[in-house]
Parts: C-alpha cells; sequence; structure tokens
C-alpha cells in the first residue's frame, strides 16, 4: 500500500484560513441542507474554504458500521484510518430504508447571496486524506440491478493507491494474470445549495440544487454553478471519488475521503447565465469545455433536457440561434451519460470553448 500521508482532521496542508472540518456536528449523513437548517461557516463571496469530506465506503451497515475493523481487514493499518470516520459511525446512525449512505459536509452560508442569484463554486483543489478507496455493489442497485451482485451480500472491492498517488489498482481476480491499475482524477460527487423550505432531500437523487450529481469533470479548476433558492445558499460538498467513470455503473465508483479547496461566488440575478441556470439548472464549466446538464429519471428524458440545456446556454453564453446551436451540437459536441445509478439519471454535453474563441 502506498505510504502517503493520512490526513487527519486539522493535520496536514490546509490550503485556506477557512477550514471546515467534517466532525459529526458538521455534516449531514443521508440527507441534504433545506432553508430550515443553521449555517456551520459563513464566509464572504470570493472566499475559498478548505473542507475535509468522508466517504461512506467503509462506515455503512452492510460492511458493518465500524470503519476500524473493515479497513482492518484490507490491511490498514489503524492510524490510517480517519478519525472522524470513526467518530461519524460511533455516534450517528441513519436508516438505510430512508437515509441515503452520502456524508456531506456543510451547509456554508454566504453573504449577501440572495435567492435567484448563482452560486459558483470552483474547486481549487482536492487533495487525497487516504492512500485507498472502495468500489462498491449493492442488491437493487446499479446499472444491473437483479443480476449484480451474484450472491446474497454487497460487494466491496478495496482499491489501494499507488505511491506517486495518480493510479490505482484493482486486485487481481480470479482467472486475471494481474493486477489492473488504472488513473485517479479526484473530484467531489455532491456539490449544492438548500432547497426552500423544511423538508430535506434524500442524499441520492439530484436536483436543480445539485447535490449528488457525480460529474466527474469537476476535477481542481472546474466550477459548478447553482441556482440560488434560500438566503446565503447554503452550500455543501461531500461524496468524495478518487475517480468515476461515465455512467458509474456498479453504483459506486473508487470512492475515498478528500480534503477539498472551494471558493464560493455569487453571479446577480441579472445576469444571462443566472436566467439560464433558473430555468434549466445546474452547469459546469472547465478550463476546455462549457457543460450543461439534463437530469430525469428516465434517461432518454434526461439526455432530452440536456441537448435543451446545451441549446440554451449556446444563446445565453454566445448568442446563438436555436437553429445553429442544435447543428453545431450535433456536428461537434459530446453528450456523456453522468451516471444511471442515483434514481434520477445525468446526462451532460462537453461544449468545447475554443470552437468560439
Amino acid at each position: 500500500m502506498s505510504t502517503a500521508v493520512v490526513l487527519q482532521p486539522g493535520e496536514g496542508p490546509i490550503r485556506s484560513t477557512s477550514y471546515l472540518p467534517a466532525d459529526p456536528a458538521a455534516v449531514f449523513w443521508g440527507h441534504l441542507p433545506c432553508e430550515a437548517d443553521a449555517a456551520v461557516l459563513e464566509v464572504d463571496p470570493g472566499t475559498e474554504v478548505t473542507i475535509d469530506t468522508i466517504s461512506h465506503e467503509g462506515i455503512l451497515e452492510d460492511q458493518g458500521s465500524d470503519p476500524l475493523a473493515f479497513f482492518a481487514s484490507h490491511g490498514v493499518a489503524r492510524d490510517a484510518v480517519l478519525g472522524d470516520a470513526i467518530d461519524l459511525a460511533a455516534t450517528r446512525r441513519r436508516d438505510p430504508a430512508t437515509d441515503g449512505p452520502h456524508v456531506v459536509t456543510g451547509p456554508i452560508a454566504v453573504r449577501g447571496a440572495q435567492a435567484g442569484d448563482l452560486l459558483a463554486m470552483t474547486v481549487v483543489e482536492t487533495l487525497q486524506r487516504v492512500p485507498y478507496g472502495v468500489i462498491s455493489n449493492r442488491h437493487g442497485r446499479g446499472a444491473l440491478p437483479g443480476e449484480f451482485p451474484r450472491g446474497d451480500a454487497t460487494v466491496s472491492i478495496f482499491s489501494p493507491v499507488g505511491g506517486s498517488g495518480s493510479t490505482a489498482s484493482l486486485p487481481r481476480a480470479a482467472g486475471a494474470e494481474r493486477d489492473i491499475h488504472y488513473p485517479l482524477a479526484p473530484f467531489l460527487g455532491t456539490m449544492g445549495v438548500a432547497v426552500a423550505g423544511s423538508e430535506r432531500p434524500h442524499s441520492v437523487p439530484p436536483g436543480a440544487f445539485g447535490g449528488n450529481i457525480d460529474i466527474k469533470l469537476l476535477t481542481a479548476g472546474a466550477t459548478l454553478y447553482l441556482p440560488i433558492q434560500v438566503e446565503g445558499a447554503l452550500a455543501y460538498v461531500g461524496d468524495p471519488h478518487f475517480a468515476q467513470g461515465d455512467g458509474e455503473v456498479a453504483l459506486t465508483a473508487l470512492e475515498a475521503s478528500l480534503r477539498a479547496t472551494v471558493r464560493f461566488d455569487v453571479v446577480p440575478a441579472a445576469d444571462p447565465l443566472a436566467e439560464f441556470a433558473r430555468e434549466h439548472g445546474p452547469f459546469v464549466e472547465t478550463e476546455e469545455y462549457l457543460v450543461p446538464t439534463g437530469l430525469d429519471r428516465d434517461l432518454r428524458d434526461a439526455m432530452k433536457k440536456a441537448v435543451r440545456s446545451a441549446i440554451a446556454l449556446l444563446h445565453a453564453r454566445y448568442g446563438m440561434d436555436p437553429e445553429h446551436a442544435y447543428a453545431y451540437l450535433s456536428a461537434a459536441t459530446d453528450f456523456d451519460v453522468s451516471q444511471v445509478v442515483d434514481l434520477v439519471c445525468g446526462v451532460h454535453a462537453r461544449i468545447r470553448k475554443a470552437d468560439f474563441a
């Protein structure tokens, strides 16, 4: 296993002077914040916040609710298991019948943010907190429910990170000649803002508020834009990944805890992009792409929504008329399946910004 540093709470590099640890008082487990929830941190627009996140893998009931024992069974030393994950599993419980699996840190209030504005959450940095992750497949979940897992139990595959921290490996499976090594691209699967009202959303299905959108393009340097629903935005992050393939077909990808630094900016309601997001929902911007999204329980309808969103974004950003936008998308833009495992499916487009330079 890698000898990489383990980032216990408050230890190791912390980029920002605003630091939010993932202690039990600052996280939600299974549901997402709503308007009625109090902020655990308040910042000015433009502030970078370093946030610890906890992966749900290793703390769930079907893994024994004991991260020390679970990871010890995979050869992980006690001091390489995160203390905040141990504390969470020891002090909090969730109901698998009604609660989602995800742990999110927050909410964070952004001063001056109002409903109708747009919150820009820019991922400045992601640091691996541990040198390992887990990929799980559970009954009734994933792209092939009823076919996988093939036995009665949840299948959780331990995946150690290489010494360079840039690759992970799958242990040699039956019939395989060697271990499989694959590249890492860490990102936060859940980034969102609080919904209006007093009802907390389930942590699994994404929505206009963001949440569990699982768009793997949200690596360091990318920005997620979300229509704000409540005063202060009440933002949160979680569901950390070290790697994911589009689709996330087995249910989870390489789930593992991250320390992420995120910058929070506010786009005023009068901006055309804010108007776009209020109608069409979240979108992402990377150095290379504009990434509009489509979300729906039916994958075909998610695709249609992503195309409509892309047409509208090309108009809002570049002034293109719908006919030319539709033609351009058909000739030059890839539409990718973000995920098919979160009850609400996701599709996102990758519009090359260089084409409009």
